[in-house]
């Protein structure tokens, strides 16, 4: 397993029409959450080939699955985050709350899983994340218009430096 990152204009090239929604989410993720990334690629015959995992204190946040022309998000929400989910349910679109409904509750949460082709769901799925997770990177509110000029493929601290100089 490689656990360096990807260069973006490769997974941009991976991910064909579905780089718009990608660049949003993460962007989201990286400008409002401080989080570890780890990239797995394994074999090119493996389902597993290019996964982006976002933890933090060994704790699954998110996991990105790179496929060509599209992207699988995995969220799993434990016990406190359905409930909150449920307080909301009404406030989500239909494929997030079909999803849900279909997943099979385990002993660790629901694993809900998305195929995003297009940027349709990433609303419903930051607002999901934040549901799992509230952020906690302090952004000052200045340096908000900066998140959109970032380069998606600098890491953590790169961008933590380009926001706050």
């Amino acid at each position: 397993m490689n656990r360096a990152t990807k260069p973006y204009e490769q997974v941009r090239a991976m991910l064909g029409n579905a780089s718009p929604a990608w660049e949003k989410l993460i962007g989201h993720i990286r400008f409002h959450y401080e989080m570890d990334e780890q990239w797995a690629e394994g074999k090119p015959t493996h389902k597993n080939r290019n996964n982006l995992y976002i933890r933090r204190g060994g704790k699954s946040f998110v996991i990105l699955a790179i496929r060509e022309g599209y992207f699988m998000v995995c969220v799993v929400l434990g016990k406190e985050e359905r409930e909150r989910f449920d307080a909301q349910r009404e406030t989500f679109g239909e494929a997030i709350c079909k999803e849900y409904d279909k997943a099979e509750t385990l002993h660790d949460g629901k694993w809900l899983g998305f195929d995003i082709y297009d940027e349709s769901l990433i609303d419903d799925i930051i607002r999901l994340l934040a549901i799992k997770r509230k952020p906690n990177r302090k952004v000052l509110p200045e340096s908000a218009e900066k998140c959109g000029c970032l380069d998606l493929g600098l890491s953590h601290e790169e961008i933590t430096d380009l926001i706050n100089p």
